[in-house]
């Protein structure tokens, strides 16, 4: 059923896009799914409250009141905060949206619902994006739009209510990073990453932060595998950073509609030159960071504490975000990192030689080679880091290959199934040893425990190939091989094209009466 709800959805919501850009019709289809849920979630509130009021056995009876007098209990936003209802004042609620939709001012109208809802909830001051009005969509369409998002329907119990919205929105995230391509996936992790991530961490409680937290993702699925796990919503603590100021928005309306409570900072910002979480030390770091980026560097950054393993190189952040995360992270704490392949074994600009330190320190825990194809904006293939202060295997890095366990969901993309995400998670906890899992073992060609003194000799490079028996691999994760092979085919094929060309033009000559 949900399935069908969000294929609708997105198909129809397409349609209404017309020629407008993904990257701008994603912010009024997600931000009036936000109204629209919280309205929802508002209206459910208020009609609960109603039944009570009046019932002599419930604690919230009101006594012989009149209905006027019921009307404005209603309006005390206490029974709304109390429960983590967001408080909607009338001209902001969806019935009064919808009924004016077709209006030629509907998106100031949604505008200045967006301002009354701001202005009752400091929780969202200077996150919603009101940009409606100046919506440069045909005549008619905002309305429709409008029209469209009234057909959800969540029911009457908050927590369904808020389950349906979160996967129609998580949906609505990860169709427009598809159709954005490059631009969407920057912010946009595939949720089978997440989902990785996540299961290897095991996030049960504490403190969880993402310094480039992107839509939040990555807090989404950590409260998904606590609730799954027994936990209880609230069992952990959100912080996240994200420098985009629109992606920033999209983070805390993603958690907001989940009931989430989260600290994303004062505002949007750089993490590396405007740290909103200076003192802050996780019991979990989650994040996928930009890949390789090049123009990171400040000079405010020089000689700065995070730098614990060394200088990063200034043409490329991986080393940085690497540190960034341990300096951040609790001395019992672990962190799961997204990066590019280089960041295993490149050796340039003193990357090596933080590698280097980062292993004889004993802080990199597990590394998994991923296979390509899992993002919307690259087909070259990432890693991921675990990393640990103190690793309950010590002197040891467990390398897993898992670049042939993906399954294809595209002609472009592929992901990782939940029974392959178990695996993965069950191998990681055999390996540290933890209760309830099965005893460890290497198992050629996919994982191996390899003690810190053969990682040296190896040069401190961190690819799981080089150890567990796969392929040797270059950074880009094509075998040498395989390159050599079509770059032969290809020259074959151009000399082939060649010499029927010559052929021809021979031919053609000869017909002219020049002979060879």
């Amino acid at each position: 059923m949900i399935d069908d709800i969000k294929k609708t959805l997105w198909a129809t919501a397409d349609k209404l896009r017309a020629n407008m850009d993904a990257a701008e019709y994603k912010h009024l289809v997600l931000g009036l799914i936000f109204v629209k849920y919280i309205s929802d979630t508002f209206a459910a509130r208020r009609a609960e409250l109603s039944t009570r009021l009046r019932d002599p056995n419930d604690e919230y009876f009101y006594g012989d009141a009149s209905q006027e007098d019921i009307d404005a209990e209603l309006e005390d936003r206490d029974y709304y905060r109390e429960v983590n209802v967001f408080w909607v004042p009338e001209p902001a609620r969806w019935e009064a949206i919808r009924a004016a939709a077709k209006q030629p001012d509907i998106g100031k109208r949604i505008d200045d619902a967006l301002s009354l809802i701001e202005a009752e909830n400091p929780k969202l001051k200077g996150i919603l994006d009101k940009r409606y009005a100046r919506a440069q969509l045909p005549d008619g369409k905002l309305g429709e739009l409008v029209d469209l998002i009234s057909t959800i329907g969540f029911g009457t119990d908050a927590s369904t209510a808020r389950d349906v919205l979160g996967q129609v929105y998580e949906y609505f995230l990860g169709m427009f990073a598809s159709a954005e391509g490059k631009r969407g996936g920057q912010f946009y992790t595939p949720a089978s990453i997440v989902k990785t991530l996540v299961a290897v961490l095991a996030p049960h409680q504490g403190q969880v932060y993402d310094p480039c937290c992107g839509s939040g993702g990555m807090f989404v699925q950590s409260e998904r595998f606590i609730e799954a796990h027994g936990g209880h919503l609230g069992d952990v603590s959100i912080y996240g950073q994200e420098a985009n100021p629109t992606t920033w928005r999209l983070a805390a309306m993603n958690l907001a509609i989940r009931g989430i409570d989260f600290n994303l900072g004062r505002e949007p910002g750089d993490t590396f030159t405007k740290n909103q979480h200076p003192d802050l030390r996780a019991d979990f770091i989650l994040a996928n960071p930009p890949f390789n980026i090049s123009d990171w560097w400040h000079g405010s950054l020089e000689g700065d504490p995070r730098w614990h393993y060394g200088d990063p190189p200034q043409g490329n952040a991986n080393y940085a975000w690497l540190q960034h995360m341990l300096h951040h992270l609790k001395p019992t704490g672990r962190a799961g990192i997204v990066l590019a392949n280089g960041a295993m074994s490149s050796s340039q600009n003193n990357e090596g030689q933080i590698r280097a330190a980062m292993v004889d320190a004993d802080v990199v825990e597990v590394m998994i080679a991923l296979p390509g194809q899992l993002f919307f904006n690259t087909q070259i293939p990432a890693c991921l880091w675990f990393l640990a202060k103190q690793k309950q295997r010590k002197g040891e890095v467990l390398f897993i290959d898992a670049r042939k366990l993906a399954r294809m969901i595209s002609r472009v993309q592929c992901e990782f199934t939940d029974e392959v995400i178990e695996r993965i998670a069950g191998t990681v906890a055999a390996w540290r040893g933890e209760a309830d899992a099965a005893a460890y073992e290497d198992v050629p060609g996919y994982c191996r425990s390899v003690k810190l003194a053969e990682i040296a000799q190896h040069g401190h490079v961190l690819t799981p190939g080089r150890y567990v028996g796969a392929e040797e691999v270059e950074d880009n994760d094509e075998t040498f091989a395989h390159k050599m092979q079509k770059l032969t085919e290809k020259l074959g094929e151009q000399m082939a094209k060649g010499a029927e060309l010559d052929a021809l033009i021979r031919q053609n000559l000869g017909r002219l009466g020049y002979g060879f």
